[in-house]
């Protein structure tokens, strides 16, 4: 192994022994009780809140899906995708979080997505509860996945090592520190690694630049390219058989530009629809010691994600002109941020670059793995088969199901040519739908029973499958992101089937009626 490669890997290790460390130190705590374990107890400061909700949201992708994106096909699809997400945040921030920090407390103190959910209604008949876990567990093991499929390729590129290896000691890696910690130990290290990632992205950001001959050069470049630096329009790289980029003269090959409609548009803007049924985020608001702090975390966490988004984006533009042939299919693309780091910084400070990417890979896949287990432990296992179980019995189940999990997740990462972007959006699509219109009803519709909630979580869940694997094979009109017209046939059931039904009983009213004026 050659002297930069070591240095590379001692700032890796250097980096991940932190992370341990971390969740050594809550450990004790973490296992008094399930509480601890799964929400924190309620305690978490306004900083911790707003970066661990963002690095825990953004994953790997953000250092690699987005850049990848905008490197292979230009400025269109990362940057409207990136203003959806922006949006979606603050309107998350600012309409969602005081309420549902509340809600939470007033329907039975819930400390969990499917929990909430089920306590909001008064079920008797857990349904609600069954339904939103083992949706929780499909999306999350299809999520946890493309955070494998990320240390696979990181560490693959890095070492030159098989990347079926990689993704295994990647994925026990994690597994053993969320087996560790639980959420106080995921939240105090996603703050860190918040840092680590929003700084990995403005070291590399401004050495490419000025690799590049600066500002004026990079732009120059990409306009050189039919459609690669327009709102309104979208590179086509011209590839072979095998999906390969085609080289002449030493450069790639891009066809005319394609239109970019109001429709991709609107399609890509969809995604910030997505916040308002991500667990990860939701929990965050939960877990703060005190509401008041929700306008200060608001604050943090805009600028953190306003500032990482366009920084991504920026970066898959600048790779495309320094390493134009390097990169030449969609999947090769996503490595254009390690490519950037290795070749421009010295080996010891690439290495904690790169911890950036694992930064942000271990931020998300702890969380969709601890999330992942709380449905079926808290919610399936004591919520319906074993009532009567104990904390003690629930860890055990959830340290069980968390292992299930992650092999399922192995399975699903063991395909090398996986795009991180496409499985995010599609996990991120299943949340969106799923929990989204029944979060926003359930905090801001006195009028939403039961039978409203069981129909749109059902119909939005199931849409998204069918819209992405028969409807949007239809092309055309049809051809849009899966999460907008799930979520508003979804939206449509809950309003339909709700008034087409009992309204609900005095004492939701009168839950609602406490939440909404802040009486717990």
């Amino acid at each position: 192994m050659e002297s930069s490669t070591i240095q590379i890997l001692l700032a890796m290790i250097i980096y991940m022994t932190i992370v341990v460390v971390i969740g050594l130190i809550f450990t004790k705590r973490a296992n008094t009780n399930s509480e601890e374990y799964f929400l924190g107890g309620r305690s978490l400061g306004p900083w911790v809140t707003a970066m661990s909700a963002e690095a825990s949201d953004m994953s790997g992708w953000l250092l690699m899906g987005l850049p990848g994106v905008a490197y292979w096909c230009g400025l269109a699809d990362a940057s409207w995708t990136a203003i959806g997400l922006a949006i979606g945040t603050y309107v998350n921030w600012l309409v969602v979080s005081t309420r549902l920090r509340r809600y939470s407390v007033v329907a039975g103190n819930a400390i969990t997505l499917p929990e909430f959910f089920s306590n909001r209604f008064r079920e008797e008949k857990k349904v609600i509860m069954t339904i939103s876990a083992l949706f929780i567990l499909i999306f999350f093991t299809v999520y946890a996945a493309s955070c494998f499929v990320t240390c696979g390729k990181l560490f693959s590129t890095l070492f030159g090592l098989p990347y079926l290896s990689m993704m295994l000691l990647g994925a026990v890696f994690v597994l053993i520190y969320t087996l560790l910690g639980g959420f106080l130990a995921e939240s105090a290290s996603d703050f860190m690694q918040g840092v680590v990632m929003i700084v990995a992205l403005g070291i590399i950001v401004c050495v490419s630049t000025v690799q590049a001959g600066g500002l004026q050069a990079v732009m120059e470049n990409a306009k050189s390219i039919p459609g690669f630096f327009e709102f309104f329009g979208l590179a086509t790289p011209v590839v072979d058989e095998a999906g390969v980029q085609l080289i002449e003269n030493g450069l790639p090959v891009f066809g005319e530009a394609t239109d970019y409609g109001i429709l991709k548009i609107a399609s890509m803007l969809a995604w910030g629809l997505g916040y308002f049924g991500m667990p990860q985020v939701l929990l965050r608001f939960m877990a703060i010691r005190k509401e008041e702090e929700l306008k200060l975390s608001r604050r943090i966490a805009m600028i953190w994600v306003v500032i990482s988004l366009a920084i991504a984006v920026f970066i898959g533009i600048v790779g495309r002109f320094l390493f134009p042939t390097v990169h030449m299919t969609a999947t090769s693309a996503e490595n254009i941020f390690i490519t950037l780091s290795t070749s421009f910084l010295p080996p010891l400070f690439a290495g904690f670059v790169m911890a950036g990417i694992l930064a942000a890979t271990i931020s998300s896949s702890d969380s969709y793995l601890l999330i992942a287990a709380s449905a079926c432990a808290k919610n399936l296992y004591q919520g319906i088969v074993k009532k009567d179980a104990d904390d003690k019995s629930v860890m055990k189940v959830t340290r069980i199901t968390l292992l299930v999990i992650a092999l399922i997740a192995i399975v699903i990462a063991l395909d090398e040519q996986s795009v991180i972007f496409k499985v995010v959006s599609f996990a991120w699509a299943g949340f969106g739908a799923t929990f989204g219109p029944l979060m926003l009803f359930s905090l801001f519709w006195k009028r939403i029973n039961r039978q409203g909630a069981v129909a749109g979580m059902i119909t939005g869940g199931v849409m998204v499958f069918v819209w992405k694997l028969a409807i949007s094979k239809l092309g055309g009109v049809f051809a849009i992101y899966e999460l907008l017209p799930a979520f508003l046939i979804s939206s449509a059931c809950i309003i339909v089937v709700s008034l087409l039904t009992a309204p609900p009983s005095e004492a939701l009213n009168r839950d609602f009626e406490n939440a909404k004026n802040g009486k717990y």
